[in-house]
């Protein structure tokens, strides 16, 4: 396969996984929270939560629709919604909506952290408009701080995520909590997704734009000749 369709792949890879990294952190479907049901033909409070705000869910559990797995749940039964944002920065206005002793240290870390992840990636994708509009050795030269801001982006993401998981952790762990049971996500998927795909493309686009090996051991790689990307 010639190098040009590799990374034409690998950028298309790349977009993929923007996609999926700005879809986690625009939604509220990290993970899931439920408490205990302790009868059905009732209602029950469910939760589910991304980086910026809360959304508590008032379910009916009958019989037919009890699910042992989901608790309260699932998410997706109807039910009234009330979503809030939570206010990172203004102390001690969120204990009585998520649990603020045991929440929001971490909550503000992963927010914190996906927009450090954001950032390397508008890097990344800058420099590969770059790359497209320029010519000769200035194209080439792009597509490695590109690759390298893309596997940063996803280390952040796979930061955040770990975070998250740590903080979904904690708050059930609680004492003061309601809820008692959890499961993560399609947001929280999104997340993972984006992660692999781009750190690995990330890489592979810098890889692939490292200067031809030396065809003959007598070479250097500053004796090859330069392999340019059209």
């Amino acid at each position: 396969m010639h190098k040009r369709t590799k990374i034409k792949i690998a950028i298309f890879v790349l977009l993929v996984g923007m996609a999926c990294m700005f879809t986690a952190v625009v939604t509220d479907h990290w993970a899931v929270l439920s408490p205990k049901v302790e009868k059905l033909n009732d209602t029950c409070e469910a939760a589910h939560f991304g980086l910026w705000r809360l959304c508590k869910k008032h379910i009916y559990i009958s019989s037919e629709n009890y699910n042992e797995k989901h608790g309260c749940g699932p998410i997706s039964l109807p039910g009234d919604e009330n979503c809030t944002y939570f206010r990172h920065f203004t102390p001690g206005q969120d204990a009585e909506i998520f649990e603020y002793k045991t929440q929001k240290e971490y909550n503000i870390s992963a927010a914190a952290i996906s927009i450090f992840s954001l950032a390397f990636i508008i890097l990344g994708s800058l420099c590969l408009m770059g790359s497209c509009t320029g010519k000769g050795k200035g194209r080439d030269y792009l597509l490695k701080p590109a690759g390298m801001f893309f596997a940063f982006a996803g280390l952040c993401a796979f930061i955040s995520l770990e975070v998250m998981r740590q903080s979904v952790k904690r708050m059930i762990e609680s004492e003061d909590t309601i809820w008692i049971e959890y499961y993560y996500a399609w947001s929280f998927g999104c997340a993972c997704g984006g992660f692999v795909l781009l750190f690995l493309s990330g890489i592979a686009l810098l890889i692939l734009s490292m200067p031809q090996m030396p065809r003959n051991p007598w070479e250097t790689c500053m004796d090859a000749e330069p392999d340019q990307v059209e």
